[in-house]
């Protein structure tokens, strides 16, 4: 591991310059969230395989391409390589969130991270077996419509534990995660705070 490397996993110290906030989500990545958010709300509200929902679904699968370029072009956050966890980072953050020690980290903590991973392949999934549902090869394809609506129900699972997660860590950490990913800002870092993205604001 090089230099930077470790710096940029440190605890960050408190400066004076850090009493305000940073900003931590940038407009693609912003953008993302609340696309999937509304497509995934319309879809469920229309669930029948017509144009409307087929319409919906190509948006969706659009924000998730976007979205996975971005994690590789993007800067600070967005870019997977600044909150994608090994083992050795996700096995003790949950030993210290298991006995409520866990730091705060400015962007995803390992947690958030490998569901945020996890909601991506099965947005993925969801989006090519519905694409090939419309095409005349796989038409009434019972294999790809289980796929299809098991897909759907674990995204739907996994994005209500993702917003439970982010409601508690707002709690331990006195701060609204859902108002961040509104304006992109969170509060800067200070004492044991994580950032893994130093850079961007």
């Amino acid at each position: 591991m090089n230099a930077r490397s470790n710096a940029t996993l440190a605890p960050v110290p408190p400066t004076a310059a850090q009493a305000g906030s940073v900003r931590v989500w940038d407009l693609v990545v912003r953008s993302f969230d609340w696309t999937v958010v509304t497509g995934c709300v319309v879809i469920l509200a229309y669930q029948h395989g017509d144009w409307f929902h087929r319409g919906v679904g190509y948006a969706v699968a659009a924000a998730v391409a976007i979205r996975i370029v971005w994690g590789f072009v993007g800067r600070g956050n967005a870019r997977f390589s600044a909150f994608i966890p090994g083992l050795s980072g996700l096995l003790p953050y949950l030993r210290l969130l298991s006995i409520r020690r866990e730091p705060r980290y400015i962007g995803h903590n390992p947690a958030g991270a490998v569901m945020i991973l996890a909601l991506l392949g099965l947005l993925i999934m969801v989006s090519v077996t519905g694409w090939m549902m419309g095409l005349d090869r796989f038409f009434g394809s019972e294999v790809l419509e289980e796929l299809h609506e098991t897909s759907a129900m674990a995204i739907l699972s996994l994005a209500i534990v993702h917003v439970l997660g982010a409601v508690i860590e707002g709690l331990r950490h006195h701060e609204n995660l859902i108002k961040s990913m509104v304006t992109g800002r969170k509060r800067a870092p200070a004492g044991s705070d994580i950032n893994n993205a130093p850079d961007i604001d």
